[in-house]
Order: structure tokens, then sequence, then C-alpha cells
């Protein structure tokens, strides 16, 4: 089955992303950080079989590294104001894809092809809950369907709950919950689960700084 694999992703610019990781981490190493996760997270998405990886992204590219993963995905702008407003917007400008969409963001980089994979496998909808109370993973066999996160709080411990109400004209496929990256422990734990990654090396050298 073919389907759009959509990554909503920020260029990992210090004092830009990961702000939350600040302190104990400098916006330098903060960015290094987002850099690790978001190329962990596309290494996984072009592995996927079936994916068309589409990135919806905010922000200047930088780093080489970042430029020539992203190289190998279809890149469009992140549109709108608010975060629910780039959402729906990234879903609506892939419908033209005519495929079921599979969206994620560069918090997880412990997701897998395999893991993605399984994800895609739903008859109208499916939402990923994060242990944050968020979510991490939304699938819409209609990309249009995601108009219905316009009035959605986003950030908030209710979100996943609020998502999973406002989807509830369509049947929706409870996904695998995974922990996604805002704080320093979920920065540790994740890293823990994914010891030969980019990610856990990432954070690794940061640890090795005399502070």
């Amino acid at each position: 089955m073919r389907f759009c694999l959509l990554v909503m992703a920020k260029s990992p610019v210090p004092g830009q992303v990961k702000t939350r990781l600040c302190p104990p981490l400098t916006p330098e190493e903060a960015a290094d950080v987002a850099a690790a996760s978001l190329l962990d997270t596309l290494e996984a998405v072009l592995g996927t079989p079936g994916a068309v990886p589409v990135v919806a992204l905010a922000g200047v590219v930088r780093r080489e590294d970042v430029r020539e993963a992203l190289a190998e995905c279809v890149v469009i702008p992140q549109r709108g104001q608010t975060f629910a407003e780039r959402l729906v917007n990234a879903h609506a400008d892939i419908a033209r894809f005519g495929m079921p969409v599979l969206q994620i963001g560069m918090d997880t980089p412990q997701v897998t092809p395999e893991l993605l994979a399984s994800c895609a496998e739903f008859e109208e909808a499916a939402l990923g809950f994060a242990l944050d109370g968020g979510w991490w993973a939304l699938g819409l066999r209609d990309p249009l369907r995601a108009r219905v996160l316009q009035d959605v709080p986003m950030s908030q411990p209710d979100t996943g709950t609020r998502t999973f109400e406002a989807l509830q004209e369509s049947r929706v496929r409870n996904l695998p919950m995974l922990s996604d990256v805002d704080t320093m422990a979920d920065a540790s734990a994740v890293a823990a689960q994914v010891p030969g990654s980019r990610f856990a090396a990432a954070l690794t050298r940061i640890a090795a700084v005399p502070r």
C-alpha cells in the first residue's frame, strides 16, 4: 500500500528548537539534539516500505547533513500562525497526492520503518498517544479530515484526548504509545531505547562536555 508519510519539522537552528532543554543545554547543544532527532526520524521514514516521504518544514536549513537528508524527500513549507493551522494546512497541501497519510513529528527518533509501516494500516483514522498527554502520530484516509484539528488546543495535557474526540466521526485505530522529546528526562529515556542512534550519540557527546 502506498501512503504519504508526513513529517512536521523545524529546522534545527540554535534558539529556535528544543528550547525546553535549555538549561541545562546551551541553544547550540539543543539544536544538535534536534538535528540528530530529525535525522534519525528521516532515516526511518525513508526506509519505510510504501511510504512517500514528505516533510512540512519551518525555518531555513543551515546544516549540510540535514539538507542532504531532506533532498530525498518532498519538502513543503509550513503555513499558518498556530501549530494547529500549520497541521491543517500541511495535510491539505498533500491531499493532491491522493493517498492516505500518516503524520508524525521530529521528536520521536525511536521510530523504526517497521513501526511506521504497521501504523499506516488503518481503515479511516489512527492516533498514537504520547506519554505527556499529546499525540505523536496521526493517520487519516482523507488528509482533508485534518481540519478537525483547527479547534484542538495543542501542547496541552489533554491534546491527545481532545484530538481523539474530534476524530470520532471516523473509526479511529489506537496506535502504540510513545514518548516524544520535550524535556531532558524525555531525551534520556528515548536515548536509552535507541543506544546506537545519532540521537543517543548526540546526548553522549553533550554529557561529556565540562560544565
